[in-house]
Order: structure tokens, then C-alpha cells, then sequence
């Protein structure tokens, strides 16, 4: 894990919510490390929810546990900024799972869909946290579709990171379909990780996802994925 330099200046620190091990090695062991120099003193993942803890059913949790997390930590520590990384694709829509906004984005298209989920988890932790929270010490970041989007801004480093070279042309073929890698879409049948898997059944996220984010680095997804750039642009600019 990167370490911060050390500063006489009050602290910065940035906290990402994310759902998974493998976002959590991506910001520890990349983002980390370029933050660093836009002046935090510390940048963190955290599994939200106990992540590890969840049982085999999987699947991401409900938002009212996500959202007790986010609330404790901007309460806790004044000085912080918290942020979110979960995946669009199999948030929950409906029931007492529900994130907000995830429901109403369904029928939106694709420019609008990560916005409508973002603009509403913002607007409920600022309702949560009252009239005098500064709102933009919380920056609400979805991933479209899925975090294995993201691995498609260089498919020839994604065959090589999780050791199949040879599936990097197939990989090219799925990435040319979409003006971006977030516009791969979201099915059961057709979202990023399933495209993944039917040409490598024995792909696992935890380890081939991360052997593939660091292969392609920072750069690439950042140059690929407006989405992404715009969410790495504001976390640049808010310690400024």
C-alpha cells in the first residue's frame, strides 16, 4: 500500500466506499499513490457493509447499511471526504435493499443513468447529515456497468494480466461495440464480468481482476472512461 508523505498542513484524509476486494486493491495499490499527489494525507478503502463477511449469496448491501457507514465516518471525522465505487450493474431497485435513484435509472439512457443514482445517494446523506453539512465532502461515484468495464480500456494488457494473451483480440472485438468501455452493458447475459467469462470460465475477480487493473494502470482507464475521469478529476480538485 502507497504511504503518504508527511505534511505540516492539517490533515486531508479520503475514504472510498467500495463493494469489493479487488476495487479495494485498485485504490490501496493505484489510485492511493497518484492522490497522494494532489495533497491527501490519506486515502483508504473500505469494504462496505463487512464485505468480507457477507455470506455466499453475494451481492452488494442494502443502502441503509451503506449509508450508516458513510454517515459515521463524516460525522467522526470533519476533516474527511468520503466518497463511493460500487458497481450500477445488480444494485438493488426495489425492496428494503434499494439504493436510491437505482430504479428510476433503469429506464434512463445510458448519459444519465450513473447520474441519477449519484444525484440521489448525495441528496439523501446531505438530508441525513442536516443543513449545515458541507456537501461536497461526500463525492457519490457508481461505476457503469460494472468494475470489468473498466478492464476493457486496454484488452491487450487485460489478456495479458490474467495470463491469456490469446483472448486479447476477442476482448478488442466486445470493446469495439461501444463508443466506451462503460457503455458495455449490464444483462445477466451481456454485463462486463459475463462477457469475461464466457470467454474464460475459470476467471476470478478477486485475483485476475487485480493482476488486470494494475497491468493496465491508472492512465488508461482514466483516458477510456469519461465516467471514471470526471470522478478522478473532482478527487483531484477537492484537496486543492
Amino acid at each position: 500500500m502507497a504511504v503518504a508523505p508527511e505534511s505540516s498542513e492539517s490533515m486531508t484524509r479520503l475514504l472510498i466506499h467500495v463493494e469489493g476486494e479487488t476495487e479495494e486493491t485498485f485504490v490501496n495499490e493505484v489510485l492511493a499513490s497518484h492522490l497522494y499527489g494532489f495533497g491527501y494525507t490519506s486515502v483508504s478503502a473500505r469494504l462496505i457493509g463487512n464485505a468480507r463477511q457477507r455470506d455466499r449469496r453475494g451481492g452488494i448491501r442494502a443502502w441503509s447499511a451503506v449509508r450508516k457507514d458513510i454517515l459515521n465516518h463524516l460525522k467522526e471525522d470533519a476533516e474527511c471526504l468520503s466518497t463511493t465505487m460500487v458497481d450500477f450493474y445488480a444494485l438493488p431497485q426495489t425492496g428494503e435493499k434499494a439504493w436510491p435513484g437505482r430504479r428510476e435509472a433503469a429506464q434512463c439512457a445510458f448519459a444519465e443513468k450513473a447520474a441519477s443514482v449519484e444525484n440521489a445517494l448525495l441528496a439523501d446523506i446531505c438530508n441525513e447529515m442536516g443543513d449545515d453539512f458541507e456537501q461536497r465532502r461526500f463525492v457519490s461515484y457508481v461505476m457503469m456497468h460494472e468494475f470489468e468495464g473498466l478492464l476493457f480500456s486496454d484488452t491487450s494488457k487485460l489478456g495479458s494480466g490474467i495470463g491469456r494473451p490469446d483472448l486479447s483480440p476477442m476482448f478488442q472485438d466486445i470493446r469495439d461495440q461501444f463508443a466506451t468501455p462503460e457503455e458495455i452493458n449490464d444483462s445477466p447475459q451481456t454485463a462486463p464480468s459475463k462477457r469475461i467469462i464466457k470467454l474464460l470460465p475459470s476467471y476470478e475477480k478477486p485475483l485476475m481482476g487485480t493482476l488486470a487493473v494494475l497491468e493496465i494502470g491508472l492512465d488508461s482507464i482514466r483516458q477510456e472512461c469519461p465516467l471514471f475521469r470526471r470522478w478522478i478529476e473532482r478527487l483531484e480538485q477537492w484537496s486543492q
